[in-house]
């Protein structure tokens, strides 16, 4: 008669979200690891699952050096993974918070990225998994929305991408952060609380401890769900437009001296939606920028509503109208 303890709900949420994840992965795989409880009940599924897939994980923490003790918190992670049964080990970055925009946190987050792909690049890794839950997810569509950002952002975050060779995937994107808690006390795992989570400096932390309580008990539960639920629809569209783009960009542009130029009549035919993609794809792709809005509807102008309005600047490069074409030439 088998009198094993039945299995907590919580554990076994994660662990089937990871199962499914490690279904697509045919090879080793790293685990970004804070030792918090979503990257701690993250490795614990993933030292559940991964032996009976026949799929070596390692788990990886990264340790940025921004508090006072954190080689003591990444060192306490290493401990807690191996004593999952995964094989664990701390790295150490330098977070260049003067770099680019976007403050200590996206500074944070780019050394972290490219301290996890070097490790996976040196373990032979096929994947990096991530942690984010569908918590998460919402606080991203909300600040998406706040910033005015497009779809793009609102878009949030992708469950699973490949960049350069390697599989990202974040497999907890549909479990709420009070399950990944709740599995790690069920299996009496002792998470860290990184007090920058509490934080009200950081605009996301607000987001967190204020905004989405305010709309759940305004507007009723489920918000949270609704918010992922818009984010997958839009990648869904997001997703249908680049392939569109894809398709159609070959035809419609040429070569100009020191640019790119584009065919005014194919961009008139094609509707206000698909026309600013293609705008934001070609300065993207050609100049490595980024267009606002306005940006892009000014470069629109120069196909809708032409009145020999000159050369507009943007970041990287300039675009003008040269007859039916539409031309962006390196500023």
């Amino acid at each position: 008669m088998d009198h094993r303890p039945p299995l907590d709900p919580a554990v076994a949420e994660i662990r089937r979200a990871v199962r499914t994840a490690l279904a697509g992965i045919d090879g080793p795989v790293v685990i970004g690891l804070s030792g918090g409880v979503d990257s701690l009940a993250l490795t614990a599924a993933v030292a559940f699952e991964a032996p009976a897939a026949g799929i070596a994980a390692q788990a990886v923490v990264i340790d940025h050096g921004l508090q006072p003790g954190s080689d003591h918190v990444a060192a306490r992670a290493v401990a807690a993974a191996e004593q999952l049964g995964v094989p664990a080990r701390a790295i150490a970055v330098r977070v260049d918070s003067d770099s680019g925009n976007g403050g200590p946190e996206a500074a944070a987050r780019t050394a972290r990225r490219a301290a996890l792909r070097q490790a996976a690049q040196d373990a032979g890794a096929h994947a990096i998994l991530l942690a984010h839950t569908l918590d998460d997810q919402a606080e991203t569509v909300l600040l998406g929305l706040a910033r005015g950002s497009g779809a793009a952002s609102l878009a949030g975050m992708m469950p699973d991408w490949e960049e350069d060779g390697i599989r990202w995937v974040r497999p907890l994107l549909g479990a709420r952060r009070a399950t990944t808690r709740a599995a790690c006390v069920a299996q009496d795992l002792p998470p860290w609380d990184d007090p920058h989570n509490l934080d009200r400096h950081y605009l996301r932390v607000r987001v967190r401890q204020d905004v989405m309580p305010v709309l759940e008990a305004e507007l009723g539960p489920g918000i949270a769900e609704a918010l992922a639920r818009t984010a997958d629809q839009l990648r869904e569209d997001s997703q249908a437009f680049a392939e569109m783009i894809d398709e159609i960009i070959e035809d419609i542009v040429e070569p100009a001296e020191a640019g790119i130029a584009v065919s005014v009549p194919a961009l008139a035919a094609n509707p206000p939606a698909l026309r600013h993609r293609i705008i934001r794809h070609v300065v993207a792709s050609e100049f490595g920028a980024s267009l606002t809005r306005a940006q892009t509807l000014e470069v629109a102008r120069l196909v809708t509503d032409w009145h020999g309005q000159g050369p507009i600047d943007l970041p990287g490069c300039r675009a003008q109208r040269a007859g039916i074409r539409i031309e962006f030439v390196a500023r």
